[in-house]
């Protein structure tokens, strides 16, 4: 029986024989494979006599000596592979790299393209190409099918891995470097997702562009189009508007407003919403741009402050005495159970997102318009049915204090502060300044947060009235509605080769891997990033016990993606080469295309650019938001709502997105 006694290099420059990484005076390459060999580990008759012929040495597996290892054979034989690649080598007018890479492609069961003067970068334009090339089954020569990865580095699919695979007990080697197989896996392999989805990805999009030229058709209904009442479909039509769209919004606010809405912004009924004005539900109050949320309870963004609220009961620390109340932030709930267990606060919230936009109101002084539903039974100013409109309001005052539930909460203290009586009050004018209410909670409260200096929205003695003492936020959205000029703000469409690299990412730093290595239980990580997260662990630890040593024991390493124990993965890491020339093969293609895209122009003023460059911008504005319990009107985590790091990075961008031709409108 052929023994598997001469063996090369793997991809890290270790010996697969010795498992010893050798010296460069050590290593020998072969001149028709570039394959690195250790120069010790070689059987006498495979060595080079003289230093001299050590430039032209042929290594046992291109010179066909009965090592017991396979040999890529191609139409004829040894002598047809060894011609084809000393045409290869003969060929002046490839580089050295491209020489490599056909030799390698042949030897792998590739063919040699046509024309050997050609560009290899052209003859692989679409990314399904790219991933053909790099993702192959190292034993049917085809594209991956459920592929899983080896600890060796290397890929194969599910079918032909288990078929060479339970030949022996625990005697299971890899077919393309011999390396041995954990039992484990052998008898039970995981299927490698990252490699599935980016291989769905390629196809999917390779579909896209064959059945339309002009990528996918985007629909989009104007605002003068809509109707006057929101959507409904059939379905939801029975359990009153669970899944309906919005109708037309009948003012032209834009959708950061702050303060009240004016008649200057109602081109029908030239009166601007009212105090008092009420609604049958949440989504007629978005059509007057009032509180634009169908669910959540607080409409803004955490580096430019809150526009709205809603009083709707949702948490059990509010208290509402009309001219002023105490509401309570949102977050600090786990959304992943039924209606019964996510009113249940789990956590503390912190000064961020909606928070952070209301606390960045207290500090300004911004006037906040409140809206409160009838589903807040606990208060007495609620109304009776639907959702009412009952003014602007001042936050004086923000703190976190342990809430009802135990856990600490963000409180807020607001102040009316509107031009016109409130709807229960029977008063002829609006509210006065008055002094602040005695809030007890104060005196066990942290992180209080006061105003300094004179806020935005202030009383003016000689007008008698509450008027803007500084200009108003400048509008960074333009207006939801108009027959002229109306936006509607698209996502940047990433290109496929972006997508793929972000489904590239390691685990652990959420980057696109560097020297890819896939565990056992089929998570991808980077070398570093893996080696860093058991730095300093060893594999085996003493033990001993009244001054008699006992037996050494494993350390358990679980894998930072599940509880699977990784620590013998651990100790010999390998690359996976395939995946990692693949997401080097995308990177320099989409560098070559951000290089050759020309400018295109762009059409609106600067705010307008602005405004679309604001791709991660808060969702509230638009009102798609997720629900944290609409049938319990709850605030709504709205978690994903505002990033506004994330729309100052894309601020950052916008020219490199305008000379990439990526701005929409």
């Amino acid at each position: 029986m052929a023994q598997f006694s001469q063996l090369p290099c793997d991809g890290d420059g270790i010996c697969m024989v010795c498992k010893v990484n050798p010296s460069p005076e050590e290593s020998l390459s072969c001149n028709t494979c570039a394959t690195p060999w250790h120069f010790s580990c070689l059987d006498a008759s495979c060595r080079p006599p003289t230093m001299a012929d050590a430039v032209s040495w042929v290594c046992p597996d291109c010179s066909c000596v009965d090592t017991g290892a396979p040999v890529a054979v191609v139409s004829g034989g040894s002598s047809d592979l060894l011609a084809a690649i000393r045409a290869i080598e003969s060929d002046s007018s490839l580089s050295e790299k491209e020489k490599a890479r056909r030799r390698q492609e042949f030897l792998s069961g590739g063919t040699i393209p046509s024309g050997s003067g050609g560009d290899p970068k052209r003859t692989g334009n679409d990314v399904l190409d790219i991933i053909d090339r790099s993702l192959t089954c190292s034993i049917c020569m085809q594209l991956l099918e459920r592929p899983v990865t080896t600890p060796c580095g290397h890929n194969f699919c599910l079918r032909c891995f288990k078929k060479s695979m339970g030949h022996g007990q625990g005697t299971d080697k890899c077919v393309y470097c011999r390396q041995q197989i954990p039992q484990k896996m052998a008898s039970q392999p995981r299927i490698n997702s990252a490699l599935v989805m980016a291989i769905r990805m390629a196809k999917m999009e390779k579909l896209n562009n064959a059945g339309s030229a002009h990528g996918k058709v985007q629909h989009f209904i104007h605002n003068q189009n809509r109707p006057d009442k929101a959507f409904t479909t059939e379905r939801a039509k029975r359990t009153g508007k669970a899944n309906a769209c919005s109708g037309k919004i009948f003012v032209t606010t834009p959708p950061d407003h702050f303060g009240p809405i004016t008649a200057e912004y109602d081109p029908e009924r030239n009166q601007g919403v009212l105090v008092g004005e009420s609604w049958d539900d949440r989504m007629d109050c978005r059509q007057w741009g009032t509180h634009l949320p169908h669910v959540a309870g607080i409409a803004g963004q955490s580096k430019y402050g809150a526009q709205s609220v809603c009083l709707s009961g949702g948490y059990q620390d509010d208290e509402d005495h009309g001219e002023w109340f105490l509401y309570t932030g949102s977050g600090g709930r786990d959304l992943t159970g039924n209606k019964r267990t996510n009113t249940t606060q789990s956590s503390e919230q912190k000064f961020e997102k909606m928070n952070e936009a209301l606390r960045v109101s207290c500090k300004k002084g911004y006037p906040v318009r409140v809206v409160r539903s009838h589903k807040e039974k606990r208060s007495s100013y609620a109304p009776e049915a639907g959702v009412r409109y009952d003014g602007v309001y001042r936050i004086e005052k923000c703190w976190r204090k342990v809430g009802v539930q135990g856990f600490l909460v963000c409180r807020y203290l607001f102040v009316r502060c509107d031009n016109e009586p409130a709807p229960w009050a029977s008063d002829e004018h609006g509210d006065r300044p008055r002094p602040l209410p005695a809030v007890k909670e104060l005196k066990n409260a942290i992180d209080i947060t006061e105003r300094k200096g004179c806020p935005s929205w202030d009383y003016d003695e000689d007008e008698a009235c509450w008027v803007w003492k500084k200009s108003p936020p400048v509008s960074r959205k333009g207006h939801l509605s108009g027959e002229e000029g109306s936006i509607k703000r698209q996502p940047r469409n990433k290109s496929v080769k972006e997508r793929l690299l972000r489904e590239f990412g390691c685990q652990v730093c959420r980057k696109v891997m560097n020297c890819p290595v896939t565990t056992p239980c089929a998570h991808n990580f980077c070398k570093a990033c893996l080696e860093g997260a058991f730095a300093g662990m060893s594999a085996t630890r003493q033990r001993s016990r009244e001054g008699r040593s006992l037996r050494t024991r494993k350390n358990i390493m679980k894998c930072p993606a599940c509880s699977v124990d990784i620590a013998d993965f651990l100790q010999n890491l390998q690359v996976n080469r395939e995946l990692m020339g693949l997401i080097e093969s995308l990177q320099s293609k989409a560098e070559e295309e951000d290089e050759n895209s020309e400018p295109e122009e762009t059409v609106g003023d600067a705010e307008n650019l602005a405004a679309m460059a604001e791709d991660a911008e808060d969702e509230n504005l638009e009102g798609n938001l997720k629900s944290e319990n609409p049938e319990t009107g709850s605030k709504g985590e709205n978690e994903e709502s505002d990033d506004a790091s994330a729309a100052e990075t894309e601020m950052k961008a916008s020219k490199k997105r305008k000379q990439a031709g990526q701005i929409y409108i």
